[in-house]
């Protein structure tokens, strides 16, 4: 008679270990670790689902976007079971969602949880736009309105803007804060008037108390959008409702932007966030490493401000290189592997790459139009290319899956999620569906 082992129990919360599996993350998945993991309110594991409750909402989305798959390979492995992980906003937790205070035809975009004061490094390059923007903060509306920020990609601008819409929720949790991308708010807009809902659109925009637009030079060769705009700040300004914008460049060297609106972007204050020195890039470094739980020797991130002059946001990728090949790869956290994951980083600042980029990208390559990429049709011929569009959105984008769902029709983020699952299982299938994202990420990237 054949013999066989009894299956181990599943375990339950008594031997569990929540420290066991935040070190396990952190061991893991170093570039998606976070040091206020350790700060969340609880979580239990009962009938194998793993409940991680969370008091910030900007840390919820975090976890569920891009930790979800992290959580669960990990506590598998720690427990040698089936484990699902849910992550679970607090019945009574006390920050506000910016998403539920604004108006729903409107894209609100999602606030990270690392972008805070607390974890912005000022220095000279930035000093003025930080001040500024704590001053909002406590007076909006009143001091600085407009505020409008510039500076080449990568330097901070949406760090500040959404420490600044979190700020002003923090101190008064029902402010209506609408904090959007300029090519959300045109897109929205083209679709308002498609649709017919115009007057709805506007009084969306119109009825808050502080709109914050990133990106503002997407309003260059839109004389519609700037029209719109350009009452929609009259409404704002005359009722003492806080404006800020930000753009890669002043408001008068943004391409056939109207002078009327030039005008309005100067009345409040215009400052500018340069490049930072090296002194305050390895203060960003120093940063960085603490949220992400790493003791990094100063030697290390002085040679790594050294490589990286431009560009903040490349700042922290080649960080991120350097602890995923030391903590991952088993490499030493000397300055000889420093040298050797780094040389490839010039430092030359790139340009976030934009939905609509994509869109008419995937559009071109499989003849298919625009409308039908983000409209209703499943037919494979139209499926299959959104999909592509949706899975290239994912890995070229900062964006949430929230957000690109967005952009592609107003679909949730579990079409999202699938269109990035199926993509990912045929990409490693068939062919032609690898040949066509390379091609297209080959040339997507080229033009940033």
């Amino acid at each position: 008679m054949a013999l066989h082992k009894r299956p181990k129990p599943m375990p339950s919360d008594n031997d569990f270990s929540w420290d066991a599996l935040l070190e396990a993350v952190r061991a893991e998945f170093p570039d998606l670790y976070r040091r206020w993991f350790e700060e969340l309110p609880s979580a239990t594991l009962e009938g194998g689902e793993l409940l991680v409750f969370v008091d910030d909402d900007a840390k919820l989305r975090f976890l569920r976007d891009s930790c979800s798959a992290a959580f669960i390979q990990t506590a598998m492995a720690l427990t040698g079971h089936l484990i699902s992980v849910r992550f679970v906003s607090l019945p009574n937790a006390d920050q506000v969602s910016v998403a539920s205070n604004a108006p729903s035809i409107l894209t609100q975009a999602s606030l990270y949880a690392d972008y805070t004061f607390e974890q912005f490094v000022v220095g000279p390059s930035n000093r003025l736009a930080h001040a500024a923007c704590r001053a909002v903060c406590g007076q909006p509306g009143s001091l600085y309105n407009p505020l409008f920020i510039h500076g080449y990609s990568g330097l901070g601008k949406t760090h500040l803007l959404q420490a600044t819409c979190s700020e002003i929720l923090e101190r008064d949790s029902s402010a209506k804060v609408l904090y959007i991308s300029c090519e959300a708010f045109v897109n929205d807009f083209v679709r308002a008037i498609e649709n017919g809902k115009l007057t709805q659109f506007r009084e969306s925009a119109r009825q808050v108390n502080a709109l914050v637009i990133d990106d503002v030079q997407f309003l260059a060769n839109r004389e519609s959008s700037q029209e719109e705009l350009f009452h929609t700040f009259n409404v704002l300004h005359q009722s003492g409702k806080q404006i800020i914008l930000s753009a890669d460049s002043p408001p008068t060297e943004i391409p056939t932007l109207e002078d009327r609106l030039i005008s309005r972007f100067n009345w409040g204050l215009v400052t500018q966030i340069d490049p930072p020195n090296r002194e305050t890039r390895q203060a960003i470094l120093h940063k960085k490493a603490h949220l992400r739980g790493c003791e990094i020797p100063d030697e290390l991130l002085d040679f790594i401000a050294g490589c990286v002059e431009s560009n903040v946001r490349l700042l922290e990728g080649a960080l991120t290189k350097l602890i995923s090949e030391t903590q991952i790869g088993g490499k030493p956290m000397t300055l000889e592997t420093a040298r050797d994951v780094l040389a490839h980083f010039d430092g030359r600042p790139t340009r976030t790459l934009q939905v609509s980029e994509i869109l008419e990208a995937v559009s071109k390559h499989f003849s298919v139009r625009l409308p039908d990429l983000v409209g209703r049709k499943r037919s494979r011929s139209i499926s299959h290319p959104r999909q592509i569009g949706m899975y290239l959105a994912r890995k070229l984008t900062p964006l949430s899956l929230e957000e690109i769902g967005v952009h592609f029709g107003g679909r949730d983020h579990s079409t999202v999620l699938h269109a990035e699952r199926v993509i990912e299982a045929t990409r490693l299938k068939k062919k032609d569906t690898s040949d066509a994202l390379s091609q297209l990420t080959n040339q997507l990237l080229a033009h940033r």
